[in-house]
C-alpha cells in the first residue's frame, strides 16, 4: 500500500481532519482542501473498518508513523490517499485525551425522507426524533441502541448535537454509518410524520402512559428532549401522546440514552410478539 509522508501540521489534508473534527456538521466547502462535498472526521482502525463495510468513500486515511500494520487488514480502495504522519503530528490534529494511530476523512453518507419513512427492511416505522439532545455520548449511545433493537431512522432537530462529533461517532460503534439520519426542521418533522401515519409519541415523567400499555408495534415516533429540560413543551403538545417508564426504584427518571434504550427494547418485543 502506498504512503505519501507528510511532516508538516500545516499540511491541507490535516487542516481538514483538525477542522472537521472540531467543527462537525458544519459545511466542507470552507475547508482547507477546497472539498465541495461534505466530510466528517473518524478516529481509530476500528471505526474506519466499520465505515469501509458500510460501503462509505474513504477520502483520506492518516497512520501514525509505526503503526502501517494496522492498515494492512482493511481493505483500502486502491486509489485511497494515505499519508503517514509522525506521531506528535497526527496526534495535535484529533480530539481524544488519547488519540487513536489511525484517522480519516470520510463522506457520510446521504439520507432522505424515502429512507426514513420506507426502511430497507419494509419494517414498520420505528423513528426516534432527538429535540435539543446535547451530551454527544448520549446520541451515540441511542443510535447504537436504536440500531440494536430495529429503529427504522433517526430524526434530529435543531438544538441537537451533531451526530459526527467524535465522541458521538464512538459511543455508536459504527451504527452512525449505516442508520437513516436526517437533520429536519420541527414543522417538517411533524407534517410528514403525521402524513405518513406515523403515530408521535413524547417521553414524560407524569401524566403519560406506560410504555408496556401503549401500542408500540404500529408506525411510531419517540420524541426525546433535552437531557436536563426533557422535551419543549410546545413540541409535547404536538405529539400525539406521551410515554412513560415506570420506576419502581427511588428514581423519578432514567437519563435519555438509557429511556431510549428501554423504549425501543419494548417497542422491539412487542414487534415480536405481533408477528
Amino acid at each position: 500500500m502506498p504512503y505519501r509522508i507528510v511532516q508538516s501540521k500545516q499540511n491541507v489534508r490535516l487542516k481538514d481532519l483538525r477542522r472537521v473534527l472540531a467543527h462537525p456538521g458544519r459545511d466542507s466547502r470552507s475547508l482547507a482542501g477546497g472539498s465541495s462535498l461534505a466530510l466528517a472526521g473518524i478516529e481509530g482502525p476500528n471505526l474506519l473498518e466499520e465505515a469501509l463495510r458500510a460501503g462509505l468513500r474513504i477520502s483520506c486515511v492518516f497512520v501514525a508513523q509505526g503503526a502501517e500494520h494496522l492498515l494492512e487488514e482493511l481493505a483500502l480502495p486502491a486509489e485511497t490517499e494515505v499519508l503517514q504522519v509522525p506521531k506528535e503530528v497526527l496526534d495535535s490534529a484529533l480530539s481524544t485525551e488519547t488519540p487513536q494511530p489511525v484517522a480519516a476523512l470520510i463522506e457520510p453518507p446521504s439520507w432522505s425522507w424515502a429512507d426514513v419513512l420506507v426502511s430497507r427492511t419494509k419494517a414498520t416505522p420505528l423513528i426516534v426524533v432527538l429535540a435539543g439532545l446535547q451530551d454527544p455520548g448520549n446520541l451515540g449511545t441511542i443510535l447504537r441502541s436504536a440500531e440494536a433493537f430495529g429503529a427504522t431512522a433517526i430524526l434530529s432537530l435543531p438544538g441537537t448535537v451533531s451526530a459526527w462529533n467524535p465522541k458521538a461517532v464512538r459511543a455508536s460503534a459504527g451504527s452512525v454509518f449505516r442508520l437513516p439520519l436526517l437533520e429536519t426542521s420541527v414543522e417538517e418533522c411533524f407534517s410528514r410524520l403525521h402524513e405518513a401515519g406515523v403515530r408521535i409519541w413524547t417521553t414524560a415523567v407524569h401524566g403519560a402512559e406506560p410504555a408496556d400499555r401503549i401500542d408500540l408495534a404500529g408506525p411510531v415516533a419517540l420524541l426525546i428532549g433535552n437531557e436536563g429540560n426533557g422535551v419543549p413543551q410546545a413540541l409535547a403538545e404536538l405529539a400525539d401522546g406521551a410515554v412513560t417508564i415506570p420506576c419502581p426504584g427511588p428514581v423519578e427518571s432514567l437519563n435519555a440514552a438509557a429511556a431510549v434504550s428501554v423504549l425501543l427494547y419494548e417497542a422491539s418485543r412487542q414487534r415480536r410478539g405481533a408477528r
